[in-house]
């Protein structure tokens, strides 16, 4: 029923359980998962794991909080590995303005570089976009009507999501959005048009209010799905099929 757009399942936390964290998830509805990759040093892994299990679908990139790790001959190692194993999106790529160590010039510099794999290869980006959705719409203007993709963790605006919505952009929604404290995010996600709107756990990061302190996991994303359809008004069933086919229309997943 239900697809998890954003997992790092690949990430060290889930080494002494991860296939008990994937079957718990699929028994509790999560049909698939998308899993993003942070650093070139880590695709094999992600490849590896994602072959092992069919419902687990790989995308490769580099994201901006390990900016340390990346080199610029990673964007051409990038531009091989995308075109000899056909993931399903380019990223985890994106800017991270809340960290004052990371070089935002860099940031632009690798960003960019995938940006432009995304378009040639006419695959979809998952964007990271912390305290720079800003600026990350004037990256993605410029690849206007060529580039798609999700600003996965949404934090902006209802104005900012208007804007990403008229590029083509989704808007990835998890676990913050069931804090009572995040009041904004909870008016986007109540007055947003559904067709923009995917779901996401960002495991093992970002749990949901009910198990902060502790390791998120992809099975928590059936009741994150069950707290924005009290927001919006809607049952679980009607969220569940307008979110899983916006996730299969953006990443073409073949999921039936």
């Amino acid at each position: 029923m239900w697809i998890d757009s954003h997992c790092h399942l690949d990430a060290s936390e889930f080494d002494p359980d991860r296939d008990l964290v994937i079957a718990d998830a699929r028994a509790a509805g999560v049909a698939a998962q998308i899993l993003p990759a942070i650093r070139a040093a880590d695709w094999p892994q992600l490849k590896a794991l994602c072959d092992r299990h069919a419902a687990l679908f790989p995308a490769y990139g580099l994201h901006p909080m390990f900016l340390n790790d990346h080199r610029p001959n990673h964007l051409l190692a990038l531009r091989q590995w995308i075109e000899r194993e056909r993931p399903i999106a380019v990223g985890e790529c994106g800017l991270d303005y809340f960290l004052p160590e990371l070089d935002p010039v860099a940031q632009g510099n690798y960003l960019r570089g995938q940006l432009d794999l995304a378009v040639e290869f006419d695959l979809p980006v998952i964007v990271h976009a912390r305290r720079a959705v800003d600026a990350i719409l004037l990256h993605l203007r410029r690849y206007a009507g060529r580039l798609r993709g999700v600003v996965h963790s949404y934090a902006g605006s209802e104005e900012q999501a208007s804007q990403l919505f008229k590029l083509g952009f989704y808007l990835g929604i998890g676990g913050p959005v069931t804090y009572e404290r995040a009041q904004r995010l909870r008016r986007v996600v109540t007055n947003m048009p559904i067709d923009f709107l995917i779901l996401e756990t960002d495991a093992p990061d970002q749990p949901p209010a009910w198990a902060r302190g502790t390791r998120n996991t992809p099975a928590n994303l059936v009741h994150i799905a069950e707290h924005i359809a009290r927001l919006r008004n809607i049952d679980t069933l009607s969220l569940a099929r307008a979110t899983r086919r916006n996730t299969c229309n953006l990443f073409r997943l073949p999921v039936a």
